[in-house]
């Protein structure tokens, strides 16, 4: 995973493109006398390594351990410097800082008329784009500038120049509370999971709305929307109002396609939101939006206008990936998925530095879903094992508690089941000790264990009964979202029609019109 490389110079090092490792070594040949050839000769030797070994620096004897700290910190900042020399001119955002360097410059060498002139092309420039934290932090130098340059029109610049200040700290300050409201109730997210109780519920409820309360949605530009429509998706994730999912997830990504130079100055968020849209959409089961929207996020990725990097690389293959799976998972073309597994594995690894533990655990999950649904049980109990037996796995502990159930049930039906009972009470001490014990749960447990205890005769009744069951239960706003992670009323059909589980879900697909 991400992390079991914990230099961060190494790590650094093994991160770099050919073109980058290239551009690095002409821009180190300029400073190179033979007093620096050590932080390249550093650079040679983690770039060969295939891990980071300290013996193997020093062993040449060229480095010495009491140097080797400050030659990697130099090392390390003279690889950022090559990089930031190279960034491609199309980013915005580093026009925009590098013309406030060009303007500070020419103002520390007391040219404050030429540095006025960069200034107001580079406010105008900002703000056309929405970056109105730099646009801000322009007008601030701006009246410092103004301040020290006395001209006849000093009085209406600086009316003009106050004016501005105010409404864009204004925008900001509502962007900075709603970025909060957003992060705060992630945050809730990951701490206390989706709300379990009306009680619960009404509390994120009033949480959401005093935060709220006092803003005027008419006077929002496009960044005041992101986060408005972001702070709405975490409070309908938290509640499980999965429609209020749809609606301001939709909100979110139609608002970068209204604005399309958007998409490719924050693609990550344009990214982001296609996620929590598609997620949605995965959640209510609208198979048709789905299809179309993760069409649409193909097609814009593809875009030769969509900025490349590693991180948007690795957020491209975890989305669109992830909801590939999805998407079978809704139709039930569990066999014609299969080919996409190979593909993810590989990927995977190739993304390894960028992605967290979660993610990987999460396409393992989805993996071992996808076997379970053409009955490859011993496959699928190979990934949910890779799961269970990850010790590290804190954040969203749901998906551990479901893997735990779905392999039970995967064991019983690959008839591995000798030990089925003390499986049964491995997974229940697991779900208490989470905290995270649920009805669906408690039922799931409770049926397995009876079934061992059953005529072969009554298997069948059983089935009908707990089928009954879980659907009463798949109507509680609380209990809804376990069907998501294990469709077990599918199972429980193909058991008591005697037909796969791929048929049914197959089946149910097909008559839905959403």
């Amino acid at each position: 995973m991400a992390n079991h490389q914990k230099d961060f110079l190494f790590v650094l090092i093994k991160s770099l493109s050919k073109s980058e490792k290239r551009q690095f070594k002409i821009f180190a040949s300029r400073l190179e006398t033979s007093s620096n050839t050590k932080f390249i000769e550093l650079f040679n030797i983690l770039d060969k390594s295939e891990v980071y070994d300290e013996k193997l620096i020093l062993k040449n004897g060229l480095i010495k351990k009491v140097q080797l700290s400050n030659l990697k910190s130099y090392l390390y900042k003279q690889i950022l410097v090559s990089i930031r020399l190279n960034i491609p001119s199309q980013n915005i955002r580093y026009q925009l800082r590098e013309q406030i360097d060009f303007a500070a410059i020419l103002y520390n060498k007391g040219l404050y008329k030429q540095s006025l002139k960069i200034l107001d092309k580079t406010k105008q420039q900002a703000i056309e784009n929405d970056e109105k934290y730099m646009a801000f932090e322009i007008v601030e130098f701006e009246k410092l500038i103004e301040s020290q340059y006395i001209t006849r029109s000093i009085q209406g610049r600086a009316d003009e120049l106050v004016i501005q200040a105010k409404e864009l700290n204004y925008r900001n300050t509502i962007s900075s509370k709603l970025s909060n409201l957003s992060l705060q109730l992630y945050g809730i997210m990951l701490k206390t999971g989706y709300v379990k109780s009306d009680k619960e519920y009404k509390y994120i409820d009033d949480y959401f709305v005093k935060h709220i309360a006092r803003l005027d949605q008419s006077k929002f530009g496009f960044r005041e929307k992101y986060w408005f429509y972001n702070a709405n998706l975490w409070r309908s994730f938290l509640v499980q109002d999965f429609l209020s999912c749809y609606k301001y997830a939709t909100k979110w990504v139609t608002l970068f396609y209204d604005n399309k130079n958007m998409i490719f100055l924050n693609p990550v968020f344009f990214l982001k939101g296609n996620h929590y849209l598609l997620e949605s959409l995965f959640m209510l089961k609208y198979k048709t939006n789905f299809k179309k929207y993760l069409n649409l996020l193909e097609e814009t990725i593809s875009d030769p206008r969509f900025p490349v990097n590693d991180n948007i690389a690795s957020l491209s293959f975890l989305y669109i990936y992830n909801n590939k799976l999805n998407y079978h998972i809704l139709e039930g073309t569990f066999a014609e998925s299969e080919y996409l597994i190979p593909e993810i594995l590989k990927k995977i690894k190739i993304h390894n530095e960028h992605l967290d533990e979660h993610h990987e655990m999460m396409f393992y999950y989805k993996i071992a879903s996808i076997y379970f649904g053409n009955e490859k049980y011993s496959e699928c109990i190979v990934y949910l094992e890779k799961i269970i037996n990850n010790k590290n796995l804190y954040v969203r502990e749901d998906l551990a508690c479901f893997a735990r159930l779905l392999c039970l049930i995967a064991h019983y039906e690959s008839g591995k089941d000798f030990n089925l009972e003390s499986q049964l009470l491995s997974t229940y001490k697991f779900l208490i000790k989470m905290n995270d014990l649920h009805e669906v749960q408690k039922e799931i447990i409770r049926f397995l264990k009876n079934l061992s205890n059953l005529y072969p005769s009554d298997i069948k009744k059983e089935f009908i009964k707990m089928r009954e069951r879980f659907i009463e239960l798949e109507k509680n706003t609380y209990e809804k979202r376990a069907f998501l992670y294990l469709d077990i009323i599918s199972w429980l059909e193909s058991k008591i029609e005697n037909r796969k589980i791929s048929d049914i879900i197959k089946e149910k697909a097909r008559l839905s019109n959403r």
